[in-house]
């Protein structure tokens, strides 16, 4: 029965040999659309089978544009590069760092042709370098292969445009002092006193850190642009709650972390290795990763544990990183507020909307000397640790996880252990324990009451 209403949006007033007279809906538009890109609906999408998700439904030209907006956005919100900051660009020469150090000189061409443009030439362009840390101490790779890779390396660097960026390659055992001259033999009988394989590449990790740190301060950088990305930080949290991390978790995570000497910042932190390793390809971007070796131990698992999730669900990773970023920071997950004139009055302005509150933050005045984590309020072992020998001491300022794996559970072992690391560790030591004695100095007994 028809209602014989003109307006009605059912059809029930046609009849059925009406009905099978009407035109089939345009497939053939729809499936149009569905072959041209989502953004800007004119060019053909990503190759299938690239990318999942909407990126995989981008043009090469969206795709490009959609990974450095999630850059500057970073950059941008977080205050990470100003005008007159020195940056410098850790390269290990994968695709992540490859991608950081494009996009940063792309931020600084972008910035040196304004400068040029401006009449009264107030606005400073920012400085560059490159950091390459050689660790062929550390890995068994054949002197020509590493000679070839910082070759490699120094045309990427010398094929930028201008301004010109310095190349810095650091050997990996300069974290000792620069006149000592068994620093390689220190840097292998240190990593070999570690039993542990999950131990052996965290430490290795923090020393490429320190190296990173040393190469920074003496060349006067202000900033220390890494290029880790959400996949390689979603394996990290998983990690991190694995070996007993998850107080100092939070402190990892976040766009920035100045509890270092010079402030280190992550502007690829929302992109995927495998969008970066995407762009790479499309951009031509050469990669090289002479010291590549596959993680081992607890890390090795939770990599393909994690590689096994994305399989399954190609926005497991980004789930992995909102999780943990509801986390509370840490006041150092910031960088510091200035009022030099130098900096733009945007910035500043930026920067103190962006910034941690206090009382958004957790405060830490105590770091592990080996991995700098933060550390929980002392606890009594560490009350009866103070007293005991240098060994002792260190061990009680350590971390769980360092405590468990990387440092030797035997005194004698131990001592030998602290004999072979950097001095900044032994220092890092030293200044956590006296910042403790400070803190707990009323329950402290004095040596006649000891007596009594």
């Amino acid at each position: 029965m028809s209602c014989n209403s003109s307006g009605c949006q059912s059809n029930c007033h046609k009849s059925d040999d009406q009905l099978s007279d009407s035109p089939p809906p345009p497939l053939a538009a729809a499936n149009n659309s569905n072959n041209l890109c989502l953004k800007c609906k004119t060019n053909s999408p990503i190759t299938p089978g690239s990318l999942s998700g909407d990126e995989a439904r981008f043009c090469a030209d969206c795709f490009r544009s959609n990974i450095y907006g999630k850059f500057r956005l970073a950059v941008t919100s977080h205050a990470m590069i100003s005008p007159s900051d020195n940056v410098l660009v850790a390269f290990s020469g994968g695709p992540s760092s490859r991608v950081a150090l494009q996009f940063v000189h792309g931020l600084q061409d972008r910035a040196q042709k304004n400068f040029e443009a401006s009449k009264d030439k107030s606005l400073a362009v920012f400085g560059v370098g490159v950091a390459f840390i050689d660790e062929s101490a550390a890995y068994p790779v054949s002197s020509d292969k590493v000679d070839g890779a910082i070759q490699d390396i120094r045309s990427v660097v010398s094929n930028l445009a201008p301004p010109t960026k310095q190349l810095h390659v650091f050997p990996i055992e300069n974290i000792y002092a620069t006149d000592s001259s068994d620093g390689k033999d220190r840097l292998t009988k240190l990593l070999d006193a570690v039993n542990d394989a999950t131990g052996k590449e965290d430490l290795l990790l923090h020393l490429r850190m320190l190296a990173l740190q040393k190469v920074a301060s003496q060349n006067g950088y202000n900033r220390l642009v890494l290029g880790s990305c959400a996949s390689r930080i979603a394996c990290h949290v998983l990690a991190a709650t694995v070996k007993g991390q998850g107080y100092s978790l939070s402190a990892d995570i976040q766009y920035v972390d100045a509890r270092w000497e010079i402030p280190v910042v992550l502007p690829l932190h929302d992109c995927t290795s495998q969008e970066l390793n995407l762009l790479c390809h499309l951009d031509g971007l050469k990669t090289l990763q002479p010291f590549d070796s596959p993680p081992s131990g607890i890390n090795g698992l939770i990599s393909s544990f994690v590689n096994i999730l994305q399989e399954e669900n190609p926005s497991r990773e980004c789930t992995i990183l909102r999780t943990a970023g509801k986390l509370t920071p840490f006041e150092f997950n910031r960088i510091p507020e200035t009022d030099d004139c130098n900096v733009p009055l945007a910035i500043r302005r930026r920067q103190k909307r962006y910034n941690l509150k206090t009382r958004e933050s957790i405060s830490s005045e105590l770091f592990c000397p080996i991995c700098n984590g933060p550390l929980k309020n002392c606890n009594s072992s560490k009350l009866r640790s103070l007293n005991s020998c240098q060994s002792s001491r260190f061990n009680a300022s350590c971390c769980s996880s360092c405590q468990f794996q990387i440092l030797p559970k035997d005194s004698s072992s131990m001592e030998n252990f602290c004999s072979l690391l950097p001095q900044q560790v032994v220092d890092r030591a030293k200044h956590g324990n006296c910042r403790l004695r400070e803190q707990i100095q009323d329950c402290l007994l004095s040596d006649s009451e000891d007596e009594n």
